[in-house]
């Protein structure tokens, strides 16, 4: 994960290097002579959001041992074998993605009432991913 985190931290310098010169161009060549804020704080947040990513992978890779990846002397053959658990196929995203989008619905002609229904439609479909392997304790 060290490798994640150096590209993070590069990205995060990038776009706050890119936030200070787009400061500067536009109070430069604006007409009032003032800088574009929406701009500079967006290219700002930016670059916290990519040093707080690159921060967590830091501080997880120094917890777990060293990946394949994160070794100079790895081979391929090191990184087979089983990576964990996929789910084979699920429904609960498409009800997960038909509550939002009826969430957006109802905010775009601002029906309460379906906003309400779309945010349980919302919860129900995130428990049911959430929950779908869960077999209770008294499964055998």
């Amino acid at each position: 994960m060290k490798v994640e985190a150096r590209i993070f931290y590069l990205v995060a310098a990038f776009a706050v290097v890119m936030a200070v010169i787009y400061w500067v161009m536009t109070a430069l060549y604006a007409t009032d002579q003032k800088a574009e804020p929406v701009g500079i704080v967006s290219l700002f947040l930016t670059g916290g959001l990519a040093f707080l990513a690159g921060s967590y992978m830091q501080f997880v890779s120094r917890r777990i041992e060293p990946r394949p990846e994160d070794r100079e002397d790895a081979e391929i053959s090191d990184g087979a074998g089983e990576l964990g658990f996929f789910s084979p196929g699920s429904y609960w995203p498409i009800a997960m993605a038909a509550s939002a989008a009826l969430g957006g619905l109802a905010l775009a002609f601002f029906h309460i009432w379906l906003l309400v229904m779309a945010l349980v439609a919302l919860l129900i479909a995130v428990g049911g991913l959430v929950f779908e392997y869960h077999t209770g304790p008294n499964h055998e």
